[in-house]
């Protein structure tokens, strides 16, 4: 395993009825499907991190306890993806949270981005993701996934359509591609 970039996918949405589970599960499976990863996905309702300035939800989990762990997550990647939906133009503040909440461990790691929305696919929150993860050292990639109207690729029971994603697995195997060799370089550079 020591050859295998280490790849995590970070789902950045909370919201109670997202759909964003199934969508950052289906890129975290093409991402397994390649010999060359170890892939976590990490769900920040994983992580309740207290929102910068608050304390934390409770005295069992104390603020810099929940920071830590979720410091050791990401400082343990070579690379990420970060799995998020576009909420009135922008991104979920928790995503922003677990962004601010630590420095350090995202510096001189690729990040791509599989975004979905309504008719920009989340095309405008991954925007201005891009400007925030540059300010963290990290180098965002230029391939990305757009799902547009993705509520239209669910059936009645609200799971995805088997072929719901088809049009968008050859964008999604060049974004892991891109940022694999990414991956390398950096984790190459970084040493």
């Amino acid at each position: 395993m020591g050859d295998r970039i280490k790849l995590r996918v970070i789902l950045g949405s909370t919201r109670q009825g997202r759909l964003g589970d199934k969508l950052a599960k289906w890129i975290h499976d093409l991402a397994k499907e390649r010999g060359d990863l170890d892939v976590e996905l990490l769900d920040l309702r994983d992580y309740p991190l207290p929102f910068l300035g608050e304390e934390a939800r409770s005295a069992s989990e104390p603020a810099d306890k929940l920071i830590a762990a979720w410091a050791t997550k990401v400082s343990e990647a070579d690379g990420f993806i970060i799995a998020t939906a576009e909420y009135n133009h922008g991104y979920p503040a928790v995503l922003k949270n677990a962004l601010d909440s630590i420095k350090n461990e995202w510096s001189n790691k690729p990040v791509a981005f599989v975004s979905w929305g309504g008719v920009s696919g989340g095309a405008r929150a991954v925007e201005q993701l891009r400007q925030v993860v540059v300010e963290l050292q990290m180098v965002p990639i230029r391939n990305a996934v757009h799902i547009p109207f993705v509520w239209n690729l669910m059936d009645d029971d609200g799971s995805l359509k088997p072929e719901a994603l088809n049009v968008h697995q050859e964008g999604a195997k060049n974004l892991l591609d891109q940022l694999v060799w990414w991956a390398k370089i950096l984790k190459t550079a970084r040493v």
